[in-house]
């Protein structure tokens, strides 16, 4: 005798049931993960407003270009002349780049193509780790050792310098960026498909042929956008740079001349803010400045990374 065992269905409630609940759920974190993205964009737009809004009274007392290029900074007159600034931070960032590229783009291409596991193992924490050095330490250890430095070459070659100069700010701000651009180029080096490398050693090219003509020609742009993400991470440091400047008002003519960079004016002048009109007006202007500088390249190292994955058939 066949005994029948009742085949238990689920129930189509509860599955429907289920099924809205799901539905209810993703739609709730999708609208939150919108609302996070669009706070983190509307903090942008409001900082950038509010440095507008507190700049305005300098922005509109003068022409933006004799703002911009003037060279007499005297708060007390109320003459306010970036030039200077402008110029200390230029020369800074620039010269602290062509040190940092080379030594960067070599050591990159050194870990992606040529070191073992072993030292890659060592060498990655070691830049994470260097990345994470607040910047005051960095100013310290310049003061300590490249000012000095920087003091006993100006002597050798005839020309008088404390050490606090433009020199002794690049290196200090060289070495900050190194972390960045390692990174960045490692990756994108990363990103070339195996298959290119296989063809320009099946043809005869030598490991560095290979290297030369093949990777780093398929990744410019995003060795390019590792240098932009450098700049710009130099561009805004304050306190290294700060400390082995030198601090004065003067667009710098050498390397051995003193500068003021942009963060170190708005860092060292904020206290006086509540004693000379329109000088905090000044002083945002500055950061509104460094924030559409830094906005501006950020962007543009996104833009220029995003086409070479799409290049390389990355996800972009």
């Amino acid at each position: 005798m066949e005994v029948k065992v009742a085949e238990r269905r689920p129930d189509a409630t509860l599955l429907s049931s289920g099924g809205a609940a799901r539905k209810l759920a993703d739609r709730v974190a999708t609208a939150g993960l919108y609302a996070a993205a669009g706070c983190v964009i509307l903090l942008v737009f409001a900082i950038g407003l509010a440095l507008v809004v507190k700049s305005w009274p300098v922005l509109t007392g003068r022409p933006l270009a004799q703002v911009l290029f003037s060279s007499v900074w005297k708060p007390s007159r109320g003459e306010f002349g970036f030039y200077p600034f402008i110029m200390g931070t230029l020369w800074v960032t620039v010269l602290a780049m062509a040190m940092s590229v080379p030594v960067s783009l070599l050591t990159a291409v050194y870990l992606a193509e040529y070191a073992g596991r072993r030292v890659r193992a060592i060498a990655k924490p070691l830049l994470d780790l260097l990345a994470g050095i607040p910047s005051v330490v960095f100013g310290l250890c310049g003061w300590l050792a490249v000012v000095p430095a920087v003091t006993a070459v100006g002597e050798k070659l005839g020309q008088f310098t404390t050490g606090l100069c433009v020199l002794s700010g690049a290196i200090v701000l060289a070495v900050m960026v190194f972390p960045v651009t390692i990174s960045v180029c490692e990756e994108v080096l990363h990103s070339v498909p195996l298959e290119a490398r296989e063809a320009s050693l099946a043809v005869g090219a030598t490991h560095w042929q290979t290297v030369k003509h093949v990777l780093l020609r398929a990744v410019y742009p995003g060795i390019t956008a590792a240098v932009i993400l450098g700049f710009s991470r130099a561009f805004g440091e304050t306190m290294a740079v700060l400390m082995v400047v030198g601090n004065v008002p003067q667009a710098p003519h050498s390397l051995l001349d003193p500068a003021y960079p942009l963060p170190a004016l708005i860092a060292n002048s904020y206290g006086e803010v509540m004693t000379i009109p329109r000088e905090e007006s000044a002083l945002m202007l500055a950061a509104l400045i460094l924030m559409v500088v830094v906005i501006a390249f950020n962007v543009l190292a996104r833009v220029v990374i995003r086409r070479i994955y799409v290049r390389t058939g990355g996800a972009g």
